[in-house]
């Protein structure tokens, strides 16, 4: 069935019709997060021969975020076309 396919096995015309499929109510948005979140958990740190890649990814978006939020010269979109 289309509605239990993921996104990238559907194919371009059957995609208005797998978006009826889903479920956008606040409930079902967090499903669909706690989902990827423990898809990447299983991916990248719950795993038997694993390293640190999981969290150092985790922990290098977060300080890249974060730097981001506070320094205000670069998050003004201005500063970054004047180049």
């Amino acid at each position: 069935p289309l509605a239990e396919r993921r996104l990238r096995d559907v194919r371009l015309g059957e995609l208005p019709t797998w978006l009826a499929t889903r479920d956008f109510s606040p409930q079902g948005l967090l499903g669909g997060v706690q989902k990827a979140w423990n898809g990447y958990c299983n991916k990248y740190i719950n795993v038997r021969k694993g390293g640190a890649a999981g969290v150092s990814m985790l922990l290098a978006g977060y300080c890249i975020l974060s730097y981001g939020w506070s320094y205000q010269h670069i998050s003004k979109i201005s500063f970054l076309m004047s180049y």
